[in-house]
């Protein structure tokens, strides 16, 4: 009898790994919160409903992820600890991501990560990622404050705060930002706002805004530009520029989708519909008297980093490629997510897996 159960057992545990190995890979994707990034969260959904709740594993990092960690590891590790899971896509790559990578691969070394918009150091967060999405920062630094200048800035104002600051792109943005503006004759200026992942938290840094902007258009007069680091904040940015009729070259991740709707009080049935929304949005702007003075990318960038990581993931947990660093693959991925993009390795040579991207800019009303 104990002979039969030990095979009757070895007979089961052979049949679960072979159910398991014929079963349809999965993916897991972690995103912010609809209050913290709901670009990302949208997009999370998106793939859930494009391959089904069977394939698709989504769940959410904690709107105060800077205090709560554990919580972000305790979530990468619940969708590691899924056999089926092949590829983890991250969006953002907020604080503990990288020690959730570790964590993970301590058990499972054969699952494949892509973070979209990495917080964490680029050279080390590289080294745990298998490729990285990123907007490229320090482009940018000179890109937005060109645009603001063409759109008749005199001033351009950059609220943050010491914890977007120690992020090393975002800080060597800002730096680029401020000689650019001494460069071409912009005045500017940087405002400490509040971080909404502190005691105030997302209602706290958005009541800020709302006073503080027009505080700053009073001062310096609607020919100033306005710009933050933080995603919460831009909805209450926008309404303040409009209200005031100054300027608003771009959101810290630019996409029509992001902020602009809701700011502008319009309806989007589906977010997918870029055609659609890029014509409503200029529509609102020049019925509000703000043509020419708002603007964004045309392509929602941070919902294309999700679309194109789960391509890739997916891809290669249907083992259609096995070098989980295939950079090639991963521009082409990321170039059919977004179309018309720009996208350079932050170093070639320490980091060529963290690609860097540009996307095509729109100025409304125009």
């Amino acid at each position: 009898m104990k002979r039969f159960t030990k095979m009757f057992f070895a007979l089961a545990l052979v049949l679960v790994f072979t159910t398991a190995a014929l079963a349809a890979p999965k993916i897991g994707i972690m995103t912010g919160t609809v209050s913290q990034g709901e670009e990302e969260y949208r997009a999370g959904e998106e793939m859930v409903e494009k391959y089904g709740k069977d394939r698709v594993i989504h769940v959410t990092y904690p709107d105060k992820f800077m205090d709560e960690q554990e919580t972000t590891i305790s979530q990468m590790m619940a969708m590691a600890s899924d056999p089926e899971v092949l590829g983890i896509v991250i969006c953002q790559g907020v604080p503990g991501t990288a020690a959730a990578i570790d964590k993970v691969k301590e058990v499972r070394d054969d699952i494949l990560f892509v973070i979209g918009q990495p917080h964490e150091e680029p050279f080390m967060i590289s080294s745990k990622a298998d490729i990285l999405y990123e907007i490229d920062q320090p482009a940018r630094g000179v890109s937005v404050v060109e645009k603001a200048k063409e759109m008749g800035a005199k001033t351009f104002i950059h609220y943050s705060f010491p914890r977007h600051m120690s992020y090393p792109l975002l800080a060597q943005r800002r730096e680029i930002m401020e000689e650019t503006c001494k460069k071409i004759g912009v005045e500017f200026v940087f405002v400490n706002a509040p971080d909404p992942t502190g005691e105030g938290g997302v209602a706290g840094a958005q009541q800020f805004i709302l006073e503080d902007a027009p505080r700053q258009v009073e001062k310096y007069g609607p020919d100033t530009a306005f710009f933050s680091t933080n995603c919460s904040m831009q909805e209450p940015l926008i309404k303040s520029v409009v209200k005031t009729k100054a300027i608003y070259p771009e959101q810290c991740c630019p996409s029509p989708f992001h902020a602009l709707p809701n700011a502008l009080g319009l309806k989007v049935e589906n977010k997918g519909d870029v055609p659609y929304i890029l014509k409503a949005i200029d529509e609102k702007v020049r019925e509000l008297g703000m043509g020419g003075r708002v603007a964004t990318w045309t392509a929602p960038i941070q919902m294309n980093f999700i679309r194109a990581g789960a391509e890739y993931a997916f891809d290669f947990a249907n083992g259609r490629f096995d070098n989980k660093k295939d950079i090639e693959r991963a521009k082409f991925s990321i170039e059919k997510a977004a179309g018309a993009v720009k996208v350079r390795p932050y170093d070639a040579e320490k980091a060529p897996n963290m690609l860097m991207i540009v996307g095509e800019s729109i100025i409304f009303g125009r």
